[in-house]
């Protein structure tokens, strides 16, 4: 596994503390989630019980605009979408759709769209946001964290933003002062705020 930044797993059993390193090393390749996750700190106590979890991403993927697979040709009775990738079309019509409603969008072959002049402007149809994988890695982070929390920790907050994130779990009820009590520190621990 190509190293994170940070990676530590913290634990007053030291035998737990290895296993959960194995465990989270294992799940966060098989999920391919190292490319994207800088800084990792878990922090784990079977006895309270709780399990934490915070970290960084590396970069978040950008969104996904007409402008990155489509050409925008603006005439005088059409608007032609020349679609140079169909990895989004499908995304690209529900957006139009929704929009422009179906009467107003035409699909002559899979790698043009036609829509009538005068519904959008080339710049509103090029910044049109068709994706966005930084949601898809949201939830991929949330569900890796789950999978390496310890069985039966049903019990959660999880917080995922820009390039933060954390993931506090236990068996009992968390009190209302777990980020101050718990979560800052483990930040602070990896040189940031929260």
């Amino acid at each position: 596994m190509p190293p994170l930044n940070y990676f530590v797993v913290e634990s007053p059993d030291a035998v737990g503390r290895e296993a959960y390193e194995r465990i989270a090393g294992d799940v966060l390749q098989d999920l391919d989630l190292i490319k994207v996750i800088d800084r990792l700190h878990i922090y784990v106590d079977p006895k309270v019980p709780i399990f934490v979890a915070a970290g960084l991403l590396r970069h978040m993927p950008r969104a996904i605009r007409v402008s990155n697979f489509a050409n925008v040709n603006i005439g005088e009775k059409m608007i032609v979408l020349d679609i140079g990738d169909e990895t989004y079309l499908a995304p690209l019509l529900r957006q139009l759709w929704a929009r422009y409603g179906k009467e107003n969008v035409d699909q002559p072959d899979r790698f043009t769209v036609v829509l009538p002049a005068g519904v959008a402007g080339e710049e509103e149809l090029e910044q049109m946001v068709v994706a966005d994988p930084s949601e898809t890695l949201y939830k991929d982070v949330i569900y890796a964290l789950q999978y390496i929390a310890p069985e039966g920790f049903k019990v959660r907050r999880q917080y995922i933003k820009d390039e933060k994130f954390y993931y506090v779990a236990s068996e009992d009820t968390l009190p209302g002062d777990i980020v101050e009590a718990m979560v800052r520190p483990i930040f602070a621990k990896m040189g940031v705020t929260l």
